[in-house]
């Protein structure tokens, strides 16, 4: 945008140093609340689960002492049916776990989807001048994903392996009591080292994400930048800013790799030791005659059982981290003030009358954009801006539509401040045609009603024919319903600008902005449009903004702007006969 410049505009500061907190989780758990019946028949299912897959190695202890060392096998076939019947119920109550843990979790994942996308399309477009769209598309993929995980994998298996620890206990306990104690004893040495790995992974993987977001918005700027990339050959030096981003990426997750590594062989050297505590003691205990062998059978089914939940806490605790620290740069973006929805004022129809009165603004801090500026469009009538680049003539623009509140004086539309006017209806009533014209996939009809279901067709064909858009819509194969490519690859750039028209005057608008609105396009397509604005402007309020004078001749006052000031205004005429900066750009383009 003309004299839009933002130091830092794509600057984001590192929140990797945030600390998990109570509230942060609560809020994440506040997303399953509209869900809270299938969670807690997902826990039901988890204590179900817990207890029937634990039961196996209890039954091998009765059905040692009870049948195989006695000889009995009488009632054994009986216990091996149980035991079948087991696993049914397992798989049955293991299915409904599964399918209920992953429903609830897309359900949630919906709910954060649809709510970042809504808060996304209300924050300001300050927002967007200093926030780089890779790091946003990072925070609607890759950290909602990683919320997905949190909610189907990391908390219900976390629970699941709590559950699973305190039935293998519950049932060691109710076979020996001291068996039991010394299997008690090495929780609290297990723990100690899960959360040793917490505390050493938990800034690695919050720097892992910020990393992430650098990655990934040196990936996407790469991307959309392929045209300029190949251009200028400077493929070298942007593999070279991606390497940087890619390598300080790896550093951070092979630094959280090298404590896991650690982690996991210590795990399994304690439930090495700790079975060959329960072979030397529970073994010695046998032979004493306090315990029948079934029991030590049985507690060497159960000590390699304790001691799997017990790692899987630890990878659900990295599931949990890596979706702690996304939840933070998630939530950071939902806070993110959204742009004020504005006043009470929503008229059905607007005149059309525009004023300035002493207006400055700047984008960041007092670096002006616009100075004292002062001056005012009647109803139905058209206003050009003229002036260098950086001048602050699309500023004006975006002022109009309310993109940016303005620091000093007063913007009035019909005589109201625009600050008491609401938004949306504001917008409404401004048709906008911008210089970089940017068409969704679909349908050109979609691209011109933007799917407004108060446009019907006839309005859409109405809106071509004005602007003369319907001259290359006819000859394409499918006409208004022919696919649009991403960003209208397929189009040029004057037909772009002519749907672009089309779009602005099917609204039906009573201000019509046309900001550089021909500075890209054909002398042709240039006549066509021309035609239509002289028919269209008729009888609304227009604001120009041009580079060529030749399109700006018949503007009932043309403004001309230098280093964000009014520096003349008038009509052409009377700005030649002035001889000042208006007449200076006027030989410039003319002394050919």
């Amino acid at each position: 945008m003309s004299g839009a410049v933002h130091p830092g505009a794509l600057a984001e500061g590192d929140d990797s140093t945030r600390r998990f907190s109570p509230q942060l989780m609560r809020r994440l758990l506040g997303y399953l609340v509209p869900y809270w019946k299938w969670v807690l028949f997902t826990f039901g299912l988890i204590i179900i689960a817990s207890a029937v897959r634990q039961a196996g190695p209890y039954l091998t202890k009765i059905a040692v002492d009870d049948y195989i060392i006695p000889g009995n096998a009488d009632g054994l076939t009986h216990l091996i049916v149980i035991y079948a019947g087991l696993l049914v119920v397992q798989f049955v109550v293991g299915y409904g776990q599964s399918w209920a843990t992953n429903m609830v979790g897309q359900w949630a994942m919906r709910d954060v989807r649809v709510g970042l996308f809504r808060h996304l399309q209300r924050l300001p477009l300050r927002f967007f001048d200093r926030t780089a769209i890779g790091r946003l598309m990072a925070r609607n993929t890759n950290d909602v994903d990683a919320l997905n995980e949190l909610f189907t994998d990391g908390i219900v298996s976390i629970c699941s392996d709590v559950f699973t620890i305190a039935t293998i206990l519950a049932y060691i306990l109710w076979m020996d009591v001291r068996l039991g104690a010394i299997t008690a004893v090495t929780l609290p040495l297990a723990f100690a080292a899960t959360f040793w790995l917490q505390n050493r992974t938990d800034e690695a993987f919050r720097e892992a994400r910020f990393r992430f977001d650098r990655f990934s918005a040196s990936l996407q700027e790469t991307i959309s930048g392929a045209e300029v990339v190949q251009l200028f050959n400077c493929e070298e030096e942007r593999a070279r800013d991606f390497n940087n981003a890619n390598d300080g990426y790896l550093e951070t997750r092979l630094e959280s790799t090298l404590y896991h590594s650690v982690y996991f062989p210590f795990m399994e050297f304690g439930g090495i030791s700790l079975m060959a505590l329960v072979l030397w003691y529970g073994g010695g205990r046998v032979l004493n005659g306090y315990i029948e062998w079934g029991v030590l059978v049985a507690m060497l089914q159960y000590v390699p059982r304790f001691f799997m939940p017990i790692r899987d806490i630890a990878d659900r605790i990295g599931v949990i981290q890596v979706a702690m620290a996304s939840s933070e740069r998630i939530f950071e973006l939902l806070d993110s003030p959204p742009e004020p929805s504005g006043g009470d004022v929503r008229p059905d129809r607007l005149k059309g009358e525009i004023e300035f009165r002493n207006v400055w603004f700047a984008y960041n801090d007092e670096d002006w954009v616009l100075q004292d500026v002062t001056f005012k469009v009647d109803p139905g009538k058209s206003v050009a801006l003229v002036g260098a680049t950086g001048a602050g003539k699309s500023t004006i623009v975006n002022l109009v539509c309310r993109f940016y509140d303005i620091q000093k004086g007063t913007i009035l539309v019909d005589g109201i401040d625009i600050r008491d006017w609401d938004v949306e209806v504001l917008r409404r009533h401004v048709g906008l045609v911008q210089q970089d014209v940017f068409l969704f996939s679909g349908d050109i009809r979609e691209n011109i009603n933007l799917g407004d279901e108060t446009i019907g067709p006839e309005a859409v064909e109405s809106a071509a024919h004005a602007v003369n858009a319907d001259r290359f819509i006819n000859t394409l194969p499918d006409r208004y319903d022919h696919e649009v490519q991403e960003r209208g690859a397929s189009f040029s750039g004057g037909q772009r600008q002519l749907l672009s028209f089309a779009r602005a005057l099917a609204a039906d608008p009573e201000i019509l902005v046309l900001d550089e609105a021909t500075a890209s396009i054909d002398t042709e397509t240039e006549m066509w449009i021309q035609e239509a604005v002289e028919k269209l402007t008729r009888d609304r309020t227009s604001i120009v903004i041009a580079h060529r004078l030749s399109t700006i001749r018949n503007a009932d006052r043309i403004i001309v702007l230098h280093h964000g000031e009014l520096r003349e205004q008038g009509t052409h005429d009377e700005l030649l006969k002035q001889g000042g900066l208006y007449s200076r750009l006027h030989e410039l383009q003319y002394t050919d």
